[in-house]
């Protein structure tokens, strides 16, 4: 491709808003153009490095057995009704009439379809197992779109979907999709952590998320630098070590606590570690007002307590409606509640002789015990966080951020069973199809691999996924001599098959250099009238800061093994 014919070009300044480095670069390269907010055009380079990613997913779905379908991206309402997923979908899903009056929706995702495919199509366990995947355009209409491609509205998605006879061999088609996803990352040159994640509205029995361990990253991963265990912040799990077990049991005492709202203030007044505090938090869950119960040194996850509850939405609640329940707010806790749901951590009981509140305007009782005070019903609500000790090994947990580039869930039978998509087994009896998905957001691939991959001057592409291998830079096109070197060898290295992005503009050296550092394909290719003189070419590794010279005559086969050693 001749530069001056590339649609798409470099500019120096982007709006300060833009918070994330691929967001920026891709800006400055010329490779996407917003149109609204969290929809974008990709021009050409990015197209380009796209496909080279759909190319690495497909030759990878393809390997394990998977077959290629295309889905509809517009979807009727009606099976989403099947699922009861069109409530709780909720905003996210965008919806619409047609001229018939019939409700549609832009497929957020593709559960329901696929499934309904399966439901007509597979009947018998010689059916089975059976592996479809596709690359299709999602739709969610998020409330904060942010970080250019890392979440957005409208996007391209590999799905794959997993049919089995059982448990059994649904867990192994698990392992092998799940070491598939581990051979894309490594072929786009990107490290990504698989860590146990929340199922969210897809829901299932177990799911994982690859995490690109990013700075710009919104994701939390909690981990274990011992045992391995890596989590996102939403499903983690640590240990809670107790607060002081050695405190006599005494009755319940009332004591005044004027002005002090939070356990914070409550616990400096009345001269008590914060670990020896209950406190309450108060949710709406849908309609119906929820007190959640922890110890004062931990947080609630939220994620966790809707889970628990089977919540459509879940929202902190305000204290004119805990005040229409009978409570106080500052001055609550779970004991002697009634007429309120209460979930209990189980951090209530580790520790005793706690100061909670006494549901009375101003007052708190010392000496509370779980036992005697509340009873035996307790859950996990707590949300883990580093310096806690690792659930599996008791070592320290550590934090970082990530970006979400994939996500797998063992779907079991929830959508088969709701859906009436069953096979006949071997003695003829009607069992369920047991299912598996798996999604990597193409785009979001594509902006974590720079995010990854980059510097202060701008992109650097991993081989496999560069728009182009070679960036031919000639400096000085006035020149008889540089520009016939150039236009020759850009035939031959294309004639050899090698990809190259020949940047024929009348440009100053300046210009020349920033853009091929800014673009960051993985090999600079520099022709000058100083080089020519020893019949050589000045050749730059992107990522390197040296270059070497190589002789004209022998360059693209240098080159080709230069590509290759990356």
């Amino acid at each position: 491709m001749r530069y001056s014919k590339l649609f798409g070009k470099t500019i120096r300044q982007v709006s300060g808003e833009v918070e994330t480095a691929s967001h920026r670069l891709m800006l400055k390269a010329g490779m996407i153009h917003p149109v609204a907010a969290g929809i974008y055009s990709y021009l050409p380079l990015a197209l380009r490095a796209l496909k080279r990613v759909e190319q690495i997913i497909r030759e990878e779905m393809n390997a394990i057995g998977g077959q290629e379908v295309q889905m509809p991206a517009l979807q009727p309402l009606e099976l989403w009704q099947e699922t009861g997923r069109d409530v709780l979908m909720g905003d996210t899903m965008f919806r619409l009439q047609d001229r018939r009056g019939r409700t549609l929706c832009l497929g957020p995702t593709h559960e329901e379809v696929v499934t309904d495919l399966a439901r007509r199509f597979v009947n018998s366990y010689r059916d089975l197992p059976l592996l479809v995947y596709q690359i299709q355009t999602k739709f969610r209409d998020e409330p904060r779109p942010r970080g250019g491609l890392l979440r957005v509205r409208e996007f391209a998605m590999k799905d794959l979907y997993s049919f089995d006879a059982d448990d059994e061999t649904s867990t192994s088609t698990y392992q092998v999709a799940v070491a598939a996803y581990q051979r894309i990352y490594e072929r786009c040159g990107l490290h990504a952590m698989a860590v146990e994640a929340d199922s969210g509205a897809i829901g299932g029995k177990e799911s994982h998320e690859f995490m690109v361990i990013a700075p710009s990253g919104e994701n939390e991963v909690i981990y274990c630098t011992s045992c391995g265990y890596a989590a996102n912040a939403e499903r983690a799990e640590s240990r809670v070590p107790p607060a002081d077990m050695g405190q006599p049991l005494r009755p319940l005492e009332k004591v005044a606590t004027p002005g002090a709202k939070t356990m914070e203030e409550v616990a400096r007044l009345l001269h008590v570690p914060i670990d020896r505090t209950w406190k309450a938090v108060f949710y709406m869950a849908d309609t119906e007002l929820v007190l959640a119960a922890i110890r004062g040194d931990l947080e609630v996850n939220e994620v966790k307590l809707k889970n628990r509850l089977k919540a459509t939405d879940l929202r902190p609640a305000t204290d004119e409606e805990i005040r229409a329940a009978g409570l106080i707010p500052g001055s609550s806790s779970a004991i002697g509640v009634n007429g309120v749901k209460v979930v209990k951590d189980y951090s209530l009981t580790l520790g005793s002789a706690f100061v909670a509140g006494a549901n009375e305007e101003g007052f708190h009782y010392l000496n509370a015990d779980f036992v005697r005070d509340l009873g035996d019903d307790t859950v996990d609500i707590a949300l883990a966080r580093a310096g806690l000790p690792c659930p599996r090994c008791g070592t320290g947990l550590s934090s970082t951020q990530g970006i979400e580039v994939g996500h797998t869930f063992k779907l079991g039978a929830i959508y088969s069973e709701k859906m009436g998509a069953t096979y006949l087994d071997t003695n003829g009896v009607e069992r369920p199809l047991v299912m598996g998905c798996f999604g990597i957001g193409v785009g979001r691939l594509l902006a974590s691999a720079i995010e990854q991959h980059h510097d202060e001057k701008g992109i650097i592409w991993p081989v496999s996924i560069a728009p182009y291998q070679i960036h031919l830079c000639p400096l000085g096109m006035d020149n008889p001599r540089v520009a016939q070197v150039a236009d020759e060898l850009y035939d031959r290295l294309t004639g050899e098959g090698l990809e190259v992005l020949y940047d024929d503009r009348a440009e100053s050296p300046g210009v020349k250099l920033n853009d091929a550092d800014l673009l960051g394909m993985p090999l600079r290719v520099l022709i000058s009238p100083r080089s020519l003189e020893s019949g050589s070419l000045e050749v730059k590794v992107r990522r390197e800061k040296t270059h070497r010279l190589v002789p004209l005559a022998d360059a693209p086969a240098v080159l080709k093994e230069m590509l290759e050693q990356q």
